[in-house]
């Protein structure tokens, strides 16, 4: 409330988001300040029934079209609504609390890649356990290594070598220090879900409607406190995806694999086995990096110097759905390498959850063979992830993940 607009406005938005009538907003043209104004009067538009809208089903029409076919009336602002409908933080908010949902999953996901990676590589659960986890305090480390012992539990692989004899002492960082770093995502994921349930609990207009009747200027469409967490969202998204592409590489090399074949290869030496998709993780991680350079420490004067600090903040929304991306398709190509490793150690069997990892992967991925077209591979992979089929096939033995 706070705004100034009718109810019917709000009805308007709602049977819009029902009907999966999607404005089409231009990528650029905020700055994050006096509110997302272009973006947002993107949306406006489509519900006053002008401008280029898609259905559902992603195909292009225009508003009065896509309005008329679910019987939404077209709306006729009234005073104040313009202003209202364009003002504030919505489009980064939008942004991201869209992040958060993908970022819950692809961290959950992380640390099933985690697992994989560390029975696959012969590595220890051992470093998991709660009470180490406890003598340091963060909440989301506790998480990670409490989701990775989950997915590892009764695993055939990790038993065959728990033994005294066993010659490894401690685990490379990026098994042994996973619950540290995805925990750490995890606590900024949680700082970002409370800003983001603030801001949508916010009246965020310029000027706002008092209870008493007064109509006050104010500088709340400031979008600094969204942005902020978006760049920090990107931090933790590239650095997720840097551990894991290291687990990656690890599979490959044969003086750290433990034992299987270098690059996983069928014919090493004829073939390159998961090589290139390696490098395809590398070239990710490297952009995901760039992205992590914030956004929000950035700021042009506009509208005549009026304006003369912005948040940048929809900048640094544009770049996380592109980090959020990659880290998506560098977890992909984790799991898929850390599937191939495990289907190399056979006769040994993995875990009943990392083992349902696999054969969700297997129903569109052959296993260990000579070189084919790894792109079909990786997209399949890319699908699994982002589809939460991944999750789900883990979850279905572990039950619900923390």
């Amino acid at each position: 409330g706070r705004t100034g607009v009718r109810p019917e406005i709000a009805r308007t938005y709602l049977g819009m988001l029902n009907a999966g009538i999607t404005p089409v907003v231009h990528e650029y043209g905020s700055l994050g300040c006096s509110g997302d104004l272009a973006p947002l009067a993107h949306c406006a538009l489509a519900a006053m029934g002008e401008g280029p809208v898609r259905r559902a089903d992603g195909s292009r029409t225009d508003a009065t079209t896509a309005l008329a076919e679910h019987g939404i009336p077209a709306v006729v602002l009234a005073e104040k609504e313009g202003l209202a409908l364009i003002n504030g933080t919505d489009g980064m908010l939008g942004m991201l609390c869209l992040a958060i949902a993908d970022l819950r999953m692809l961290l959950h996901t992380a640390d099933i890649a985690t697992a994989m990676s560390v029975e696959g590589l012969l590595g220890t659960d051992h470093v998991f356990a709660a009470d180490l986890q406890a003598l340091r305090p963060q909440p989301g480390q506790a998480i990670s290594a409490d989701n990775i012992r989950k997915v590892m539990a009764d695993s055939p692989i990790r038993l065959s070598h728990d033994t005294d004899d066993c010659p490894r002492v401690q685990d490379a960082y990026s098994l042994r220090c996973a619950p540290q770093v995805t925990g750490a995502a995890w606590d900024t994921l949680a700082h970002a879900a409370q800003v983001a349930g603030w801001e949508l609990a916010a009246a965020i207009d310029n000027p706002v409607v008092t209870l008493d009747g007064r109509v006050e200027s104010n500088g709340n469409f400031h979008g600094a406190p969204v942005a902020y967490v978006l760049d920090f969202l990107a931090i933790v998204a590239a650095d997720v995806a840097s551990m894991s592409e290291r687990r990656t590489d690890r599979f490959l090399d044969k003086a750290r694999n433990n034992g299987l074949p270098p690059f996983l290869a069928d014919d090493p030496g004829v073939d390159s086995g998961h090589m290139i998709a390696q490098y395809t993780q590398a070239a990710i991680v490297s952009e995901l990096k760039r992205l992590a350079a914030p956004a929000s420490v950035d700021s042009i004067p506009s509208s005549a110097m009026q304006e003369d600090h912005v948040s940048m903040g929809w900048s640094a929304g544009r770049k996380l759905r592109r980090s959020v991306d990659g880290l998506t398709r560098v977890l992909a190509i984790e799991l898929l390498t850390a599937a191939r490793g495990l289907g190399l150690r056979a006769p040994l069997l993995p875990s009943p959850a990392t083992g349902a990892v696999v054969a969700a992967l297997r129903e569109g991925v052959h296993g260990a063979g000579p070189d084919r077209f790894l792109a079909p591979e990786i997209e399949y992979a890319v699908h699994l992830v982002s589809s939460g089929r991944a999750l789900a096939a883990a979850e279905a033995v572990t039950g619900p993940l923390a």
